[in-house]
């Protein structure tokens, strides 16, 4: 009987941390893989190069299976392995180290561009809500912030887990004024707001939005308040497989994160359901902002097209 492949515990550990949200956010979460991919490679023992891509593809596929919706995972783990080559352990070692650092610097570059672009869309004065914590959104404020522009802030707290308080905590770093507020104020809220700034964890190629749940809502009640709508998302946030018509995965979380158990004893036989994501559709979105430029949401097919092609495979699946 084969024996599975060895994988180095960094990628167990970054699996976990994933998983559990110790790693978050599309951008941080595609970084860690790629690192973690690139560590597998670095110390690796195969003595074959069939063993030695067996090793990436499993490191990937634990990788892959820790959260289903954010697509920039996959994306990471596709641009790595797609970048494999070689006849020998050391040359696929050395093109994994290669396209693992290109990646990295990459993405890191690709976030200063989006923001760039996105600090375009904010004046003087404006008023910006968030929902939830986005390092793209982050990117645009930040960038604004360093050109001189006066911004205010409404930071919505984002149940079950309260990300807003990540924002909340690096907007006054900036020397951002921040309101929190609880999300159930956010539409009264939205009578003070400019622009509503999300970000996205995955993007699909009809411009619909898969991002922290709530989102969808506030859409909505921004629309009806004619607040703009501005997505921020890398292109590694575009869903490749949403071209040949595949949904996107909606993750569901544990229960415990939204009651614990005393509480729910108390109160009796009850379900919980707790999806981390909601789908906004792109009649609800002003603009897509991207390192590659900014889309109206019906668009942004043209741009996952010239970046994917028309379908994309898995090289992380069993040759």
């Amino acid at each position: 009987m084969t024996e599975p492949p060895s994988l180095h515990p960094e990628v167990h550990e970054t699996a976990d941390r994933i998983a559990e949200m110790e790693v978050r956010g599309a951008a941080t979460i595609a970084d860690a893989a790629a690192a973690a991919l690139g560590t597998q490679a670095a110390d690796s023992d195969a003595e074959s190069a069939a063993v030695f891509r067996a090793e990436l593809r499993a490191a990937a596929r634990e990788l892959h299976e820790t959260r289903p919706t954010a697509v920039s995972l996959p994306n990471a783990l596709r641009y790595v392995l797609s970048g494999m080559e070689g006849d020998n352990v050391e040359e696929l070692r050395r093109s994994v180290e290669r396209t693992v650092a290109r990646f990295r610097s990459d993405l890191d570059e690709a976030q200063d561009r989006l923001g760039r672009i996105g600090a375009g869309r904010l004046s003087d004065g404006d008023v910006v809500m968030t929902h939830c914590h986005s390092t793209d959104a982050m990117a645009c404020i930040e960038a604004a912030v360093e050109d001189g522009t006066e911004l205010e802030a409404i930071v919505k707290e984002t149940r079950p887990r309260n990300q807003g308080h990540i924002t909340a905590r690096q907007l006054r770093e900036l020397g951002v004024p921040v309101t929190l507020v609880v999300d159930n104020a956010a539409h009264r809220f939205l009578d003070d707001a400019d622009h509503l700034l999300v970000g996205a964890d995955s993007i699909a190629a009809d411009g619909s939005v898969v991002n922290k749940i709530g989102t969808a809502g506030l859409a909505v009640s921004a629309r009806d308040r004619g607040v703009e709508v501005m997505v921020a998302a890398q292109s590694i946030k575009l869903h490749p497989k949403t071209l040949t018509g595949a949904a996107v995965e909606i993750e569901q979380r544990d229960d415990s994160e939204v009651i614990d158990e005393k509480t729910r004893a108390d109160i009796g036989d009850i379900e919980v359901a707790n999806p981390a994501f909601d789908v906004t559709p792109p009649r609800h979105v002003d603009a897509i902002v991207t390192e590659r430029g900014q889309f109206p949401p019906e668009s942004v097919v043209v741009l996952m097209r010239e970046l994917f092609g028309e379908s994309v495979d898995e090289p992380w699946q069993e040759p």
